[in-house]
């Protein structure tokens, strides 16, 4: 097996967002999802979702 530690689970973003993927986060991010939320609901690194979410100029909650 290989030797997989705790953040190969997130070792996708290097991976090209699917319009599918890109539609998701913009209805998620206008419902006020919290970014947490939203990388667990893409099955993306947070911060592969915030650098998307900037790319679109769109705004996620950051909930404390």
């Amino acid at each position: 097996p290989r030797g997989a530690g705790m953040k190969d689970k997130f070792e996708r973003h290097k991976q090209p967002w699917t319009a599918a993927e890109i539609d998701k986060l913009h209805t998620l991010a206008r419902k006020g999802m919290a970014l947490k939320a939203i990388a667990r609901a893409l099955t993306r690194s947070e911060e592969s979702v915030k650098a998307r979410a900037k790319q679109d100029g769109l705004s996620i909650a950051k909930l404390r």
